[in-house]
């Protein structure tokens, strides 16, 4: 995967059309995301990070969908989760690795989860 296809799967995920298989469109109708969906965006995160780390800037459309997929995606998990639906634990996980690949976009060192740690449980 080359930067343009990493931004544009990031951009992608984001949308706001219904009928699409995004991320954030399966978060907010309480469905489970693509297989593979989630392998894919964090390896286009990892790309986007390589590709822009020594970059003191960001375009502001890929710096939207990474503030989505980092904070928004935990707020639909979140909403989903008061709603009653029933989450698998490893969607958590994930959803934390793409928040912390996000970060790490923004400053410039690459994060991760600590092997072994248990994510707090928010409610």
């Amino acid at each position: 995967m080359n930067y343009e296809i990493a931004r544009k799967l990031l951009i992608d995920q984001t949308t706001d059309d219904e009928k699409s298989d995004a991320l954030l469109n399966h978060l907010k109708q309480g469905k489970l995301p693509v297989p593979g969906q989630i392998t894919s965006i964090l390896l286009a995160l990892k790309v986007v990070f390589e590709t822009l780390k020594e970059n003191p800037s960001l375009d502001k459309e890929l710096a939207y969908a990474l503030y989505k997929l980092g904070i928004k995606a935990w707020q639909l998990f979140a909403a989903g989760r008061k709603a009653g639906v029933d989450w698998p634990p490893l969607l958590k996980e994930d959803l934390q690795r793409i928040s912390l690949a996000a970060e790490s976009i923004f400053s410039g060192t690459w994060e991760t989860l600590p092997a072994g740690s248990k994510l707090k449980d928010e409610g």
